[in-house]
């Protein structure tokens, strides 16, 4: 499982918060291809980001099939991710 957190540091107090999570979990694949199950927790903090895991609460849920794990880099799974679990950039 690929853990994806986003985190504000904050340039006057030095804090980190953390502001989104996403979970990318091995679903199968071959050796060289993989399938991916997508799970962007519902929350904007940690407790909330902690509890939504355990009590499986997801904003978004998606899947990425067929990855090049050896020759993509990770970046492009976390982009295929984003993409599959709605989030897009046009």
């Amino acid at each position: 499982m690929i853990r994806v957190t986003v985190e504000l540091l904050s340039a006057n107090t030095l804090e980190t918060t953390e502001l989104a999570r996403m979970y990318i979990c091995n679903e199968g694949g071959s050796h060289t291809r993989g399938d991916y199950g997508v799970y962007v927790l519902r929350g904007r903090s940690a407790e909330q980001l902690d509890r939504s895991w355990h009590q499986q609460s997801y904003t978004h849920t998606g899947k990425v099939t067929g990855h090049a794990r050896l020759s993509e880099h990770i970046w492009n799974l976390v982009g295929k991710a984003l993409n599959a679990a709605g989030y897009k950039h046009e």
